[in-house]
């Protein structure tokens, strides 16, 4: 009787398996983390210009470039 008992339990929860994996599939598969930001800032006027701003601070923060010194002859 514990051998039916857990062919039956088995049973059901192959089929619930089936069932939960047919949910996910029709969803889609859903992206988590930084994949579900991809693409979200895609042709924002905004974001553009405040990448623009970031680039320029970066860019002040590095060492100037020193003339070189023309030699007097």
């Amino acid at each position: 009787m514990a051998g039916r008992n857990l062919e039956e339990r088995v049973a059901a929860l192959e089929a619930q398996v089936a069932h939960l994996r047919d949910q996910i599939l029709d969803q889609g598969v859903q992206k988590t983390g930084w994949e579900a930001m991809v693409g979200a800032f895609l042709n924002d006027p905004y974001f553009e210009k405040a990448m623009k701003y970031g680039r320029q601070y970066r860019e002040s923060l590095r060492p100037k470039k020193k003339k070189k010194r023309q030699s007097k002859k």
